[in-house]
């Protein structure tokens, strides 16, 4: 007999179509896939050189469960750089990537039971790990005409007594869209009023563009700061998605709880990622202007070329390489003799007639749309979209 709870944990479908986009490449089939939610950069030298010398000179082993003091003391610098945020040493924990940072906040909050509230469109992660964690994902329906961005109306609807928790994902994954300042203190004063935690996932914060700003919401104040639990890395920004280095920066309580649940599960995060870690943060920047600019280019290319397919429309990305684009002009079109009763049915035909592999909108919340990730190069971009023109215009 299998764990009831891990058998209703639903697997990744954003990571399931990027591993058929690649097992179809293998197989000699020219596939296109918008699925990645990865940079197509390599790792900047300098940073991959800090990795090599650390093998070089022995920094193999063990590090204390929390991180090394030197990097927790390089992410204080960039939280106070970055955010105007001030936190110790003793308030970091590194993990093994911003999942596991994640995973640690929910297993430290939660108690059977306990609700988390995770608006819609959501990171398809968020309610599989609080339900790993004996919590309710409980999903916050947002408005579309407000870009998605959720409110303390929408939240008081889905708020209960057994609500322990917000997730905020700002900027978002799947939509591309960033909170403003006014619409983060109005989140932070709900919070605040209701005793909640805010896990804030700030993983994109860098990948902003034209005049939108990311704001961290624990900046607002002190009793702000103590209800957030901030997570960030350094995957996106620094194409080290592989390297696995998220951290979270909290209360020192919760710290202290996260980092002795870590010691169990990790023992610590990866040391030669660790110190690779530490030349991102503290070494030149221009390489994450450099990939920002390039993602900003493909932006504005995808977004013109999608508005100009019929049946689709799309929200403009202000942060992140996703564009998520609502398909539900092509809801109960055929395609093969087949109804299209969802971005799932989509996906699927999509695939199958002109190799094109999409993210459905099913696992975000909302079925009715697909994300296409502009982290590839902009010579796949000319193609798929091309392709996903051709499908839409076969429709009958």
């Amino acid at each position: 007999m299998l764990s009831k709870k891990a058998l209703s944990i639903s697997p990744s479908p954003t990571m399931a179509i990027d591993s058929k986009a690649k097992e179809m490449k293998s197989q000699g089939i020219d596939v296109i896939g918008f699925g990645a939610g990865e940079p197509d950069f390599d790792t900047p030298a300098h940073i991959r050189d800090a990795a090599i010398n650390a093998i070089n000179e022995g920094h193999t082993r063990y590090t204390p469960a929390a991180g090394t003091p030197e990097l927790k003391e390089a992410i204080c610098r960039k939280l106070k750089r970055d955010n105007n945020l001030e936190y110790s040493p003793a308030q970091v924990v590194v993990s093994n990537g911003a999942k596991h940072s994640l995973s640690n906040a929910f297993t430290a909050i939660l108690n059977p039971g306990d609700e988390v509230l995770i608006p819609i469109p959501f990171w398809v992660s968020y309610p599989e790990m609080v339900k790993l964690s004996d919590g309710i994902p409980v999903p916050v329906e947002t408005d579309e005409k407000n870009s998605f961005i959720v409110t303390p109306e929408d939240l008081e609807k889905a708020h209960s007594k057994k609500t322990r928790a917000l997730v905020l994902n700002s900027p978002s994954n799947p939509t591309g869209q960033i909170c403003s300042e006014k619409q983060l203190k109005a989140v932070a004063d709900f919070c605040l009023d209701k005793e909640i935690f805010i896990i804030s996932d700030e993983i994109y914060e860098n990948l902003v563009y034209g005049s939108r700003k990311h704001y961290s919401i624990a900046a607002f104040n002190e009793k702000v700061k103590d209800l957030t639990i901030l997570v960030n890395g350094v995957s996106k920004s620094y194409a080290m998605t592989g390297w696995r280095i998220g951290y979270t920066a909290s209360s020192a309580e919760l710290a202290k709880v996260m980092a002795n649940v870590q010691s169990h599960t990790a023992s610590n995060p990866n040391t030669i990622a660790q110190k690779a870690s530490l030349a991102a943060l503290e070494g030149p920047q221009n390489c994450v202007e450099e990939m920002r600019l390039a993602f900003d280019e493909r932006r504005r290319y995808m977004y013109k070329k999608v508005m100009e397919i019929p049946l689709l429309d799309a929200l403009e990305p202000e942060g992140t390489f996703y564009m998520f684009v609502s398909m539900a002009g092509a809801i109960g079109k055929k395609a093969n003799g087949i109804i299209i009763n969802s971005s799932d049915d989509f996906a699927a035909l999509l695939l199958e007639k002109q190799k094109v592999a999409v993210v459905p909108g099913t696992g975000f919340g909302a079925p009715e749309y697909m994300r296409l990730s502009f982290a590839t190069s902009m010579e796949n971009i000319v193609e798929g979209l091309k392709r996903i023109s051709a499908f839409i215009e076969e429709l009958n």
